[in-house]
């Protein structure tokens, strides 16, 4: 049986942290698929297109990983996919309490789906998509916590 999980994410932009965390579930599972959030109450810098050709071009060197992007609950895409686990990153003590109760509910609705607390590379360990956005919005260079294609979408965004 094939060992499947998905990793959910808004993913506006995938950071290296988002990348080393993929790298390292890929070795454990036999197939990740990267799933982009999509939920219209939220205002994302990049449009989804963006945000799938962003994920794609960022892991495209690790062959057992896709990208979809989908509406509904996690645990409903994960049972769609036949995932056996969900992957959450969590960068700090600050991270655990939110991520444990979503993995609290997501047991409750699909008790034979895992989740998986991934912690990146601690050079990631403050790194987040949001930070990465500030700072591109005031021309810093982000091209040590995102893809050079990412950071290239960056730069292009906040042209003027």
């Amino acid at each position: 049986m094939e060992r499947i999980a998905i990793y959910p994410g808004t993913f506006d932009p995938i950071t290296l942290g988002h990348v080393d965390v993929i790298e390292r579930a890929a070795k454990i599972f036999d197939k990740i698929i990267v799933v982009i959030a999509v939920n219209s109450k939220k205002n994302t810098l990049f449009d989804e297109d963006e945000r799938i050709e962003m994920v794609k071009k960022s892991i495209s060197h690790i062959s057992n990983v896709s990208c979809i992007s989908d509406k509904k609950l996690t645990v409903e895409i994960a049972l769609e996919n036949k995932a056996i686990a969900i992957i959450r990153g969590i960068r700090a003590v600050s991270d655990f309490e939110y991520e444990f109760q979503i993995a609290l509910m997501n047991r409750k609705l699909a008790p034979e789906i895992h989740t998986i607390l991934m912690m990146p590379h601690e050079k990631y360990t403050y790194l987040n998509s949001s930070i990465v956005r500030e700072l591109a919005r005031y021309g810093k260079d982000t091209s040590e916590f995102v893809s050079d294609y990412v950071a290239k979408k960056l730069i292009d965004k906040f042209k003027n």
